[in-house]
């Protein structure tokens, strides 16, 4: 083994070291995962944004990514109206009862 070749492995050796303690890997998969989710309105970024997270999600998390990507939009849900008065109008239990 010749010096160069044995600095080689400490660097490769080390380099794997850092990166298991840095976790660069997870640390992608959660900002993509995090901006998907929570950032509101995600496709705002523009198509370079949405193209570098989606590759990032799907990269990080293939069995998530093609879960979601066979899941089928769900449906608008219609917000219930809001009643201003539902204090006046909700049943009277117990009111005036002699208990």
């Amino acid at each position: 083994m010749t010096g160069f070749t044995a600095v080689v492995a400490v660097v490769a050796l080390l380099t794997g070291y850092g990166a298991g303690r840095v976790r660069p890997w997870r640390r992608l998969g959660d900002w993509a995962d995090d901006q998907i989710r929570f950032s509101g309105p995600w496709v705002q970024g523009g198509t370079i944004r949405q193209v570098v997270l989606v590759l990032g999600h799907f990269v990080t998390a293939p069995r998530t990514s093609w879960r979601l990507a066979r899941r089928p939009t769900p449906e608008p849900v219609d917000r219930p109206e809001r009643d201003p008065r539902w204090d006046t109008n909700r049943p009277s239990e117990g009111k005036g009862r002699a208990v």
